[in-house]
């Protein structure tokens, strides 16, 4: 029997240095020889994916994959966009797209969010702060996916209703927008919401804690920012399913564990065939089931 070909994984990253913690993760999760590309732009990549196709045979294919990572996320969807339209017949490599963190960050908030209501997200009011960044779009879209009613919150009303209306057609639509501009804004806007993540940048208060206590019907809040001042008030960032007065909580650092575990677990299933895409619902479930 032949000896299995060593697993390539080609990093394509749109910033100029190719990130450190993306090739250790790599690297530690089992893979043999790691080719790591910076400034990658999407005119480049048709070169890039055909040197990963035509240098091994259809059989060994599976054993090269490609990583679409980056700080930008728009650029990184991009990339990825035009490595899958490279890809014909059974010329193709298995893809993970996780531009700076987006998917497995989002994945491992939503798995803590199923967790804390019960293993059920259908027909829960949820909300996700900061709802028109990279993370907060996704884990938006994937409460959706998942049956939830969808309240995504922005400073700026235009922005969060134009996201609306961009996840509307991905989900069939169970969203609405509120602005956070101010508390009175924020409290209204979290009325009746049973679980909260709040996806903003670092060191941004997104909810503080006199407008958390006020909500009667909340039962469990996430917070993705580790950098104090916290996301979400009175939370610590290495809470995980915490009781902070009556609410679950998890942290950032609580979170994290998570998904580094099912960003481990993502790069591994990429060299198990020779066609699979990794996107945002793919990673979710993968974290459901390495987590069981």
């Amino acid at each position: 029997m032949p000896t299995p070909k060593p697993s390539i994984l080609i990093q394509l990253d749109s910033d100029p240095q190719p990130s450190v913690f993306d090739g250790v993760v790599a690297v530690d999760s089992g893979v043999e020889h790691l080719f790591r590309h910076g400034g990658v732009q999407p005119d480049a990549v048709r070169d890039l994916v055909y040197g990963a196709l035509f240098t091994r045979g259809p059989a060994d294919l599976q054993r090269t994959a490609i990583f679409v990572g980056g700080s930008n996320v728009a650029v990184g969807e991009a990339i990825l966009k035009e490595v899958t339209k490279t890809f014909f017949a059974n010329f193709r490599v298995s893809v993970l797209f996780d531009a700076n963190g987006c998917n497995t960050t989002a994945a491992a908030a939503v798995l803590a969010a199923l967790e804390g209501a019960g293993g059920v997200l259908n027909g829960v009011s949820t909300a996700v702060l900061a709802g028109t960044g990279p993370v907060g779009q996704r884990v938006a879209r994937l409460f959706g996916r998942l049956g939830a009613r969808v309240a995504l919150g922005s400073r700026q009303l235009d922005r969060a209703q134009a996201t609306v209306e961009m996840l509307g057609q991905v989900n069939g639509g169970r969203f609405t927008p509120f602005s956070t501009s101010d508390e009175d804004s924020l409290a209204n806007g979290l009325a009746g919401v049973q679980v909260v993540v709040a996806a903003g940048a670092a060191g941004v208060t997104l909810l503080p804690e006199q407008v958390r206590r006020s909500l009667p019907d909340l039962k469990v809040a996430i917070d993705l920012n580790a950098v104090p001042p916290l996301g979400i008030e009175g939370i610590s960032a290495t809470d995980k399913g915490i009781d902070r007065g009556g609410v679950r909580a998890w942290g950032a650092l609580g979170v994290g564990g998570t998904k580094m575990k099912i960003h481990k677990r993502a790069l591994q299933e990429l060299f198990t065939a020779n066609d699979i895409v990794l996107d945002a619902e793919e990673i979710l479930e993968l974290g459901r089931t390495t987590l069981g």
